[in-house]
């Protein structure tokens, strides 16, 4: 029996060394906005949203075909950053299903702070050295207003393109300012792009439409 046994040990190291495990292809942060011009409401739209959007069948097949790494970011103003969600492979739909549902059900992290775009930035770059084996390392941030506290997010930027790091943006245009301007000409880094969504009440469909464009290219 035991002289049986050791030919089929030998052969499942084999298949294991020539299948290796897939590389993680994307690490997709998600930066939601919750500073003092969103209300409960709002945050739930955005929270919502998010879920509601890995839900979606078509990014459900993008996420995990491609391995990707996905983390949940709430910032506000300086000093007021957390990671809500840490770095969670998609490696298969269960994982997915139990990450929109934490998204879901996610606390608020900050109440009636100040806007800092620039060092939400910066914290969510640091991020990434916690997945250093993904191919494309892509913020995903979203707001209503520009920065009104903290550093010049156009620093961050230009950090961000030196570091390989894409920047996208989501705009919000729900206070009467030209949000997606400001995110082109300060926030997105360069191959980046914005999407906008016209009020909250849009915030999901837009999302689903932003995720469908940033999970594209490891469509099989």
């Amino acid at each position: 029996m035991i002289a049986l046994l050791r030919p089929l040990a030998f052969a499942s190291i084999l298949l294991a060394v020539a299948l290796p495990a897939r590389a993680c292809q994307t690490a997709l942060l998600l930066a939601i906005d919750v500073s003092q011009s969103i209300d409960a409401a709002e945050y739930r739209f955005q929270t919502e949203g998010l879920a509601d959007a890995l839900g979606d069948a078509e990014i459900a097949d993008a996420l995990v075909q491609g391995q990707m790494a996905l983390a949940v970011m709430q910032w506000s103003g300086r000093g007021a950053q957390q990671i809500s969600i840490p770095w969670t492979r998609m490696q298969t739909k269960s994982d997915l299903e139990r990450f929109a549902q934490q998204a879901r059900m996610m606390p608020r992290a900050y109440i009636m702070s100040n806007t800092a775009v620039g060092e939400a930035l910066s914290t969510a770059m640091a991020q990434f050295t916690q997945v250093p084996d993904c191919a494309r390392k892509v913020i995903d941030v979203s707001g209503d207003g520009p920065d009104n506290a903290g550093t010049d997010p156009r620093g961050a930027r230009r950090a961000a393109e030196r570091a390989g790091i894409e920047i996208n943006g989501l705009a919000i245009e729900s206070l009467g300012l030209s949000i997606t301007t400001y995110f082109k000409r300060s926030v997105i880094t360069r191959g980046g792009f914005v999407m906008t969504a016209r009020g909250y009440r849009d915030y999901a469909r837009t999302l689903r439409e932003k995720i469908r464009r940033e999970t594209a290219q490891i469509m099989f």
